[in-house]
């Protein structure tokens, strides 16, 4: 089982440099209060380092991936067919 997080924008993006809000973009983000599920990635987490001042983040564990496995049960098996 990979690991999820629930990113939260909680601060606004003006006046701040364009790489940050190019970030808050690149994760999703659209308005203050809006959250977002990724999974947990050092690229990820890189990208909400940037940005800390700007977002809540909430770490779940034990969640199911999130991109293109439908075919796996929640505690990391496959599915058997039939």
């Amino acid at each position: 089982m990979s690991t999820v997080i629930k990113i939260t924008q909680r601060r606004g993006l003006s006046h701040k440099p364009e790489a940050q809000r190019l970030i808050v973009k690149g994760l999703g983000l659209r308005r203050i209060g809006h959250t977002v599920t990724l999974r947990d990635t050092p690229a990820i987490r890189g990208m909400v380092e940037k940005v800390q001042h700007l977002v809540d983040i909430e770490v779940v564990k034990g969640s199911a991936p999130l991109f293109g496995l439908r075919h796996i049960n929640a505690d990391g098996t496959a599915k058997k067919k039939g």
